[in-house]
């Protein structure tokens, strides 16, 4: 194991000289916030921290150097050219007061890329108007319940409910709840779809919202989507779309076309963004006619005489729910990504998305158990290791440790919940056919080494740094502070 920087460290030891500033000191700050001692940081040299932070990125798994299988994440290459245009100094070096107060004609560019994105969600979504300014999926999620909520208290419609799926995003549930609604849960049927029947049997005049994700998180896409649709308005409740799986139908498919009255995009997913690592995200929010009186605060607005500016909020607004302009310089990617592609290449995204994941399916079949044998998946498909785990002690995780040993990002597993020892694959559309081979083979390499020698999964990572920790105590007793 290498030396970290405090064991490199040695006193005086500089990798950079500061030249004495001419200016004046700053006025002395109380006492009490000043330190007794100094602060116990390294003294390197520059090669040593040059050094130091290339081995430990080298050490990290990325999308630029392996493949990242995540079911429901859509964790796909970013293209070079979105960060060369994130990077333009007129765009990275805005500052944020620019784009909330009445300095707009020094920010027409920025406004303008502002719209042409709203426009071109709109058109991919079939939504009549967009919010840019939710900083990530769970965060435009809350505000689509929230203006679900709006909309209902406007009419004095008393609602209590919010029905999901038993095959829906954890958030799903989470943020219903979150904006005071009880959660109502669908079992999925054999297919692997909300089943129909046991749907109308719990739809009534007090459920306020329908959470659907299309395709759903098993990567099947709901045939009776749209009667899911028309049974819920005849109540008056509002459908929600969970646009985390919209990389499988962007392009293809308009949520607001189907039903949909409100739809969230995760743009750090389907649109190319960085993704992972904590962030940073977008999630913008789109909305149909019932809701447009009810988007935040910051829409751009257009006019000949003043050209682009802030529109002066409906009087029913939800207000702000983000300082400034959500996260500017990851829309800006985002619309690069649409203009390159533009409407042809994004239908080929989606295209490419589905037959990836259907031939991951195709192939491993007949090694592995598939979670719905007979139906064609869409952009993700879903493996159950239930039979070797019964048969050799083998679980889903077991195979996740065995191909990191391999340059592969292991797939998501144990999600979705409703199948036992899932392994989830999203191969995306950016991977070709020689990666996919070769992670289908070491998927089947696995299972074969399950049947022949399962004791030799105990070993399983042999060559990163650590191989099998304590997972629950990492989580919960995490000290990462050097002695």
């Amino acid at each position: 194991m290498s030396s970290t920087l405090f064991e490199k460290s040695h006193v005086g030891r500089k990798g950079i000289n500061i030249p004495k500033q001419s200016v004046n000191d700053a006025p002395k700050l109380d006492a009490s916030l000043l330190r007794d001692t100094k602060a116990n940081l390294p003294e390197v040299s520059e090669f040593d921290v040059v050094r130091h932070f290339t081995r430990l990125s080298n050490k990290n798994f990325s999308i630029d150097a392996n493949f990242y299988p995540l079911g429901s994440c859509t964790m796909k290459y970013n293209p070079k050219v979105q960060e060369r245009v994130g990077g333009l100094a007129g765009l990275a070096n805005l500052h944020p007061h620019h784009i909330t107060n009445n300095q707009t004609h020094l920010v027409q560019g920025a406004l303008s890329s502002l719209k042409t994105l709203e426009n071109n969600l709109c058109e991919i979504t079939g939504m009549e108007a967009f919010t840019l300014t939710p900083q990530a999926g769970a965060h435009g999620e809350m505000l689509g319940v929230m203006m679900i909520g709006a909309y209902h208290k406007k009419k004095g419609n008393n609602k209590r409910y919010v029905i999901v799926p038993d095959s829906s995003h954890g958030t799903n549930p989470a943020t219903a709840a979150m904006v005071d609604y009880d959660v109502i849960t669908v079992k999925s049927n054999k297919d692997g779809s909300m089943d129909f029947e046991a749907f109308k049997e719990v739809m009534s005049d007090e459920v306020a919202a329908v959470m659907m994700t299309a395709p759903n998180t098993l990567g099947l896409f709901n045939p009776a989507v749209k009667k899911i649709c028309d049974l819920a308005h005849s109540y008056d409740a509002l459908m929600y779309y969970d646009g985390a799986n919209m990389n499988a139908i962007m392009g293809v498919v308009r949520p607001g076309d189907i039903g949909f009255d409100v739809i969230h995009l995760n743009l750090h997913k389907t649109f190319a963004t960085p993704h992972g690592g904590g962030g940073p995200g977008a999630g913008p929010v789109g909305v149909g006619n019932k809701l447009k009186e009810f988007l935040p605060d910051l829409q751009v607005g257009f006019s000949e005489e003043k050209g682009y500016f802030f529109d002066t909020p409906h009087q029913n607004c939800i207000g702000k729910i983000s300082p400034f302009f959500g996260n500017y310089l990851v829309l800006v990617r985002a619309l690069v990504y649409m203009q390159t592609l533009g409407k042809e290449g994004m239908i080929n995204t989606s295209k490419k998305a589905v037959l990836n994941a259907n031939y991951i399916l195709a192939k491993l079949k007949p090694h592995l158990k598939a979670a719905y044998p007979n139906q064609l998946c869409m952009h993700e498909c879903v493996f159950s290791a239930e039979d070797l785990t019964k048969e050799y002690g083998i679980k889903a995780m077991d195979i996740a440790k065995y191909l990191l040993d391999f340059g592969l990002h292991a797939p998501t597993v144990y999600f979705p919940l409703i199948v036992k020892e899932s392994i989830m694959i999203e191969p995306t559309e950016t991977e070709n056919i020689d990666t996919i081979d070769y992670f289908c083979q070491k998927m089947i390499d696995a299972v074969e080494l399950a049947k022949s020698n399962p004791e030799a999964f105990k070993e399983f990572p042999k060559t990163l740094p650590i191989s099998r920790p304590d997972e629950t105590k990492a989580a919960r007793s995490l000290n990462i502070r050097w002695q």
